[in-house]
C-alpha cells in the first residue's frame, strides 16, 4: 500500500510540525536559506520559460508553461528536507493543535525561516540578474538586460504597481490573493504525506503548485525572488513598495490561507481518528 489515509496524513503533519518546532535557531536558519534559494530556482526557471510564450500562443498557455516549472522549488524542499515558511504556516498550528509543539515553538519557527527563505531569495535572485538575465556586447562586454531580464523587470513591475494604483482596494486584492495561494501550496504539503512514494509525492506537489502559479495567486517567498530581482534589473519598485504592496499583504494571507483553510480544516475532520 503506498497511500496513507487522510486520518494518517493529519497525524504525519503534526509529527513533521513537532520535529520542525524542536530544530534550534541556526537549524532553522540554515534551512530556510536554502528552502528560499529552491523556491528562486523555480521563479527563475519559470521566467525563462514563460518569457515570449504569451504573445506567440496565448497569454493562457504562457502562464501554463511558466508554471508547469515553477514546482521545482517545492518538490526539491520536501523531498531534500529543508524549509518554507508557507509550508510551516500549516504544519506548525497543526502540531499546536496536537499538543506536539507549543506556541513559542510555532513563532521560533515561523521568524526564523522567513529569515532565512528571504536571504536564500535575494542571494539566488542576485545570482540571476547579475548572470542570465543580462547580456554582454562581444566586442565591447558591455551588459545589457537580455529579453529574460526584461520579463523579470514586468513581472516585479506587475506585482506592484497595479496593488499601489489601486490603493487599499490593491492591497487587499494582493491578502486575498495570498489566501488562495497558500490554501494550494498546503495542500501540496499535506497531500504530499498521502503518498509512501517519490513519484506520488512528486505529483501531489506538482499538481496544486502549479494551479496556484497559473491561476496568478501571490506567493511571500516567491515574491521575495521576483521582485528584487526585476528591482535589481531596473524595475520602477522601491524596497519600501516592494514590503507595503506586495509582501506584507501577502505574507498575512498566505497565513490566513495555511491555518484557516488547511490546519484548521483537516485537524477538525480527522484529529478525533488520531
Amino acid at each position: 500500500m503506498d497511500i496513507n489515509p487522510p486520518d494518517k496524513m493529519v497525524e504525519l503533519a503534526g509529527n513533521a510540525g513537532q520535529v520542525k518546532g524542536n530544530l534550534s535557531p541556526s537549524q532553522l536558519l540554515v534551512r530556510g536559506v536554502m528552502g528560499g534559494a529552491y523556491i528562486a530556482m523555480g521563479g527563475g526557471l519559470a521566467t525563462v520559460v514563460g518569457t515570449g510564450i504569451g504573445a506567440a500562443m496565448g497569454a493562457g498557455l504562457g502562464k501554463f508553461m511558466a508554471a508547469a516549472v515553477f514546482p521545482v522549488g517545492l518538490i526539491l524542499i520536501i523531498l531534500t528536507g529543508m524549509e518554507l515558511v508557507t509550508g510551516d504556516m500549516m504544519l506548525l498550528p497543526v502540531a499546536v493543535f496536537q499538543k506536539k509543539a507549543s506556541y513559542a515553538q510555532l513563532i521560533k519557527v515561523w521568524i526564523y525561516v522567513y529569515i532565512g527563505n528571504l536571504i536564500g531569495s535575494l542571494i539566488y535572485a542576485s545570482m540571476m540578474a547579475f548572470g542570465p538575465l543580462r547580456s554582454f556586447d562581444s566586442a565591447t562586454g558591455a551588459a545589457s538586460v537580455n529579453a529574460f531580464g526584461q520579463s523579470a523587470i514586468n513581472t516585479a513591475q506587475a506585482k506592484v504597481l497595479p496593488y499601489m494604483a489601486a490603493g487599499s482596494m490593491g492591497w487587499l486584492a494582493a491578502l486575498v490573493k495570498g489566501i488562495g495561494c497558500n490554501w494550494l501550496v498546503n495542500l501540496a504539503v499535506i497531500g504530499s504525506m498521502a503518498s509512501t512514494s517519490v513519484l506520488g509525492k512528486f505529483f501531489m506537489i506538482w499538481f496544486p503548485i502549479m494551479a496556484f502559479v497559473a491561476t496568478g495567486f501571490e506567493h511571500c517567498v516567491a515574491n521575495m525572488y521576483f521582485i528584487p530581482t526585476g528591482m535589481m534589473l531596473g524595475a520602477t519598485v522601491t524596497v519600501a513598495d516592494w514590503w507595503i504592496w506586495n509582501i506584507i499583504p501577502v505574507t498575512i494571507g498566505n497565513i490566513i490561507g495555511a491555518v484557516v483553510f488547511v490546519s484548521m480544516i483537516y485537524q477538525f475532520a480527522y484529529g478525533k481518528k488520531i
